[in-house]
C-alpha cells in the first residue's frame, strides 16, 4: 500500500479506513479498537488551527451561527472542537453517532441544520475534502472547499465546489 492510497481513504471515518487497510475482519476490529483508545487518550497531540484561521473565525462568529460536522466519532469531535475551537460559539458540534449515516450522506448535515432550526438555503458547508463537497451538494447547501487541508487541489477541483479558496483570508472574504 502506498501512502497516497491510504491518504485517499481518510475522511470517510476510522472504521472504513481500517477495513480498507486490513483484510482480516478479526484483526481489523482489534486494530480499530486500539486506534480509538489511543486517539481518545490524546486527540489533539499534533492537531492545530491553520495559520490565519483564528482571525477568520473571530470575524465569522459575529452575527453568524457556527457548527461542526465530522465523520470522527462524536465524543472525539467534541473533544477536538473543545480544545481547538473553544473560544468561538459553535452552536452545534456533531460527530459520527451510532445509527446515523456518515458524510457524504446528506442526513448528517440536514440533522445539524434542523438542530440549528435554519433553512438549508441559509447556510454553507466549508470543508477540505470531496466528501464535504458531496455532502453539501446532496443536502442542497453551497459547498466551499479549502485547499489547505486534507485533499489535494486536483481532488478538490474534481469535486466541483461552489467556491474554492486557497487561504483563510480568501475564505473570510466570501462572507464580507
Amino acid at each position: 500500500m502506498e501512502r497516497a492510497e491510504i491518504g485517499a481513504w481518510v475522511g470517510h471515518g476510522a472504521e472504513q479506513l481500517v477495513r480498507r487497510a486490513i483484510a482480516d475482519p478479526v484483526v481489523a476490529v482489534e486494530a480499530l479498537a486500539a486506534f480509538r483508545a489511543h486517539y481518545r487518550a490524546r486527540p489533539v497531540v499534533q492537531t492545530r488551527l491553520y495559520d490565519g484561521l483564528a482571525d477568520v473565525l473571530d470575524r465569522l462568529a459575529t452575527g453568524r451561527t457556527l457548527a461542526v460536522l465530522s465523520n470522527k466519532p462524536h465524543e472525539l469531535t467534541v473533544a477536538v472542537a473543545g480544545a481547538l475551537l473553544g473560544r468561538w460559539p459553535f452552536a452545534v458540534i456533531a460527530g459520527q453517532r451510532a445509527g446515523k449515516p456518515h458524510k457524504p450522506d446528506p442526513a448528517a448535515l440536514l440533522d445539524v441544520v434542523a438542530e440549528l432550526a435554519i433553512d438549508p438555503r441559509a447556510c454553507v458547508m466549508v470543508g477540505d475534502s470531496e466528501v464535504d463537497i458531496a455532502t453539501a451538494r446532496a443536502a442542497g447547501v453551497p459547498g466551499i472547499a479549502v485547499s489547505w487541508g486534507l485533499r489535494s487541489l486536483t481532488v478538490l477541483e474534481a469535486a466541483a465546489p461552489d467556491y474554492l479558496v486557497h487561504t483563510p483570508r480568501e475564505l473570510g472574504a466570501l462572507f464580507d
